[in-house]
């Protein structure tokens, strides 16, 4: 048999039940398998980073806010999608490293921020530039142009309103 795993999947469940093929199957399967791609080549470098992904999700989130690098818990929380005692428990480890601190809002008397260290700001730009170069190696066989039209194409699937773009589902 020819093809790539997907070709041969779909192959199989066309013997199989065909009746469980969409139009959409081919493209669901080659989603899901290059973001479990993508995942264990992230997982890999942060490895080598010394970072969970959570953490690494904490870090970036912060770095990308920009000077001064910090952010409500509640906004962070709700950026990276995790409970509020989620965030706190990756803070705690990241603050634990020196990584992060805690200090008062500015804004609200009441409340406390979570703001990047010297520390922090260069391991999440160490990690950033280790992902990022990860990626792109994943990538580095195939010509800009395909890898181009690519993009354009998943963009096409992100700006449409599908029911689970709208609840945030991730079935």
């Amino acid at each position: 048999m020819t093809g790539d795993r997907v070709d041969q999947l779909i192959a199989a469940w066309q013997r199989e039940l065909p009746s469980v093929l969409y139009p959409t199957t081919e493209l669901t399967k080659r989603v899901m398998l290059l973001a479990d791609d993508l995942s264990e080549v992230t997982r890999r470098v942060l490895r080598d980073v010394g970072l969970t992904t959570a953490e690494f999700d904490v870090l970036v989130s912060l770095r990308r806010a920009g000077t001064p690098y910090r952010m409500k818990p509640s906004d962070l929380s709700r950026n990276l999608l995790l409970s509020s005692g989620g965030t706190s428990n990756v803070t705690n480890q990241l603050a634990g490293r020196g990584l992060v601190v805690r200090e008062p809002d500015p804004d609200d008397g009441r409340g406390t921020q979570i703001r990047l260290t010297e520390q922090g700001i260069e391991a999440a730009e160490r990690a950033v530039q280790a992902s990022a170069a990860a990626h792109d190696e994943m990538w580095s066989e195939l010509p800009p142009e395909t890898v181009q039209a690519a993009a354009e194409a998943l963009r096409a699937l992100f700006v449409t309103d599908r029911p689970a773009a709208r609840t945030g589902t991730r079935s």
